[in-house]
């Protein structure tokens, strides 16, 4: 082989090498699929698509998308919400969705809705059919005091203006369990709610519950009223017992104050026979000290024995005429 023929060789493989790296850098073939599209794109563009770390096919096809559905869409603007971290692809379904549906949606504020985290083609469709958000069974209790349960189903659409920074379906379940517990609790009798169902309805609705929210709530139906519990007799019956428990209580703290005082007064009164017991003690002492300073005579003593024996005679007597008639009342 001559030198001529190994440097077609050389020049060849270089070409082919070549090729391969742009096809592999430059997606050549993306580029022919836009311009047959009709989106004029250039070559160096896609090219700098790669240089910014933006896979191409992630801009050019939602573009390609939106200039067939009629959107005047630039890549710029695609690729700046791309590389903000967007769903770029949901956003053009969704701008694709509300020019079909006639509802006045801009990029940027598709753009903010998806950035913010919400689903915008989610509710864009929302907006075109709106969703029926069923309530668990909500307790209420009328004047009477009976229980009321509700179930009612929300039929909700989407309010695009408020999607950025309005609340979500829980606040909205959440105002509505409100409104219908409040209601219930007008009602005189939970009759009145099983009689008219359709006036928690009409009652909630008209409070604008759907204001700061991201939804319009277009109706609220009652599915389903059921009876619960007797709440007003179970509450008069925990406050009798707590009643009774309060006085039983104030009972017992009487009885033993009582018993206290008893128990004083008998310790007072052994206090006294002690003082008694211990006087009588003395009184032989000074009788004998009496006798023999010359203060008292013998004939006093006899007399004060004679005194006592008596006294002791007439006390044995009072006990037992105490004792027989006692008997005879028996």
């Amino acid at each position: 082989m001559d030198a001529s023929t190994v440097g077609i060789l050389i020049i060849a493989g270089l070409i082919i090498i070549g090729i391969v790296i742009l096809f592999t850098f430059v997606p050549v073939m993306l580029w022919i699929s836009a311009l047959s599209s009709g989106v004029r794109i250039g070559i160096f563009t896609l090219i700098g698509m790669r240089l910014r770390r933006v896979v191409p096919r992630r801009v050019i096809n939602p573009l390609i998308k939106a200039v067939k559905a009629g959107l005047d869409l630039h890549t710029n603007q695609l690729e700046s919400h791309y590389l903000a971290g967007g769903n770029v692809d949901r956003v053009v379904n969704a701008l694709i969705a509300a020019h079909r549906a006639n509802i006045d949606l801009s990029f940027e504020r598709a753009a903010a809705i998806d950035l913010a985290g919400r689903n915008v083609l989610e509710a864009v469709q929302m907006s075109v059919n709106p969703k029926v958000i069923e309530t668990p069974y909500i307790a209420g209790v009328a004047i009477n005091g009976i229980e009321v349960k509700v179930k009612a189903r929300i039929t909700v659409r989407a309010n695009i203006d408020r999607l950025v920074g309005g609340a979500g379906e829980e606040t909205v379940i959440a105002r509505v369990g409100e409104g219908v517990v409040s209601t219930i609790g007008a009602a005189p009798t939970h009759k009145d709610v099983l009689k008219n169902p359709d006036t928690i309805s009409k009652t909630v609705l008209q409070k604008g519950l759907d204001a700061g929210t991201a939804f319009e709530i277009l109706s609220i139906d009652i599915a389903d009223v059921d009876v619960g519990k007797n709440i007003g007799a179970f509450l008069q019956t925990e406050q009798a017992e707590a009643d009774k428990n309060i006085a039983q209580a104030k009972a017992e703290e009487r009885r033993a104050m009582a018993v206290a005082n008893e128990q004083e007064m008998r310790a007072r009164v052994e206090e006294m026979r002690a003082k008694v017991v211990e006087a009588e003690s003395e009184v032989p002492l000074a009788m004998a000290a009496a006798l023999k300073d010359g203060k008292l005579g013998v004939m006093d003593y006899m007399n004060y024995n004679n005194i006592k024996a008596d006294t002791e005679m007439r006390h044995a007597f009072g006990n037992n005429d105490d004792n027989k008639s006692g008997d005879e009342y028996k």
